[in-house]
């Protein structure tokens, strides 16, 4: 199968978009990789996902698929020959599932609130929601992974792609917050995670740079409506 068989739409700074790449480098998948622009939409884009109009999206054999998760579900039904991404037992997949649930809908909104907002009460609030919440996934780290390296055991699996795709931000969050999240003394399994994460194969080529982040967080959240004044 050749590159051209295989195209994903996306943008560089998108953590949904890394969580496909870094699924299709696990399996080694040959893809083309097509850049949208901010600001922009291409027509390729508009009409793959009419429903949304958001990256990722995932070209195969000229069908389109859409949504980071389901993407990832679908890579790991097709390409079966080499270890799952998703766990084979049905109580971890759901557990696995429930985490990057939480991980979606809760943690990382108040990661983005911090960069975000203009407000120094709700910035706080939003720090204390993401340790709140590292603290939960320290917890879960430590069962999922069964003392192995990742929370899919021996090898990279779906949570941990959920979840390590945002590590990119939440380093830029903490330049631009001045606060240390994974910290040796209170998240030492993750500490050790997401060194091991963002040194494997399939994740460091993909992986933004903290500095690029922090210029687009600055672009982004000066694009955003500045409070009313007082």
């Amino acid at each position: 199968m050749t590159k051209s068989d295989i195209k994903l739409l996306g943008l560089r700074p998108s953590p949904y978009v890394h969580r496909v790449q870094y699924a299709l480098n696990l399996k080694s998948i040959d893809y083309e990789f097509l850049e949208e622009k901010f600001g922009s939409k291409t027509d390729l884009l508009l009409q793959s996902n009419p429903i949304h109009k958001k990256v990722p999206v995932l070209i195969h054999a000229e069908k389109p698929l859409c949504e980071s998760l389901i993407i990832l579900q679908y890579i790991d039904e097709t390409w079966t020959s080499t270890p799952p991404i998703l766990p084979s037992d049905p109580y971890d997949r759901a557990i696995a599932r429930f985490w990057v649930a939480y991980i979606d809908d809760k943690w990382y909104p108040s990661l983005k609130e911090i960069r975000m907002t203009h407000e120094e009460e709700v910035k706080l609030a939003a720090i204390e929601r993401v340790v709140e919440g590292l603290a939960l996934l320290e917890e879960a780290f430590e069962k999922c992974s069964k003392g192995k390296s990742f929370f899919g055991g021996d090898s990279i699996g779906y949570l941990d792609i959920a979840f390590g795709c945002f590590l990119g931000w939440l380093r830029a969050t903490e330049k631009i917050a001045d606060v240390k999240f994974l910290d040796e003394a209170k998240t030492p399994g993750l500490v050790g995670w997401a060194e091991r994460f963002c040194s494997d194969d399939a994740v460091k080529d993909v992986m933004p740079k903290t500095d690029m982040l922090v210029e687009i967080a600055k672009i982004l959240r000066g694009m955003s409506k500045a409070p009313t004044p007082k």
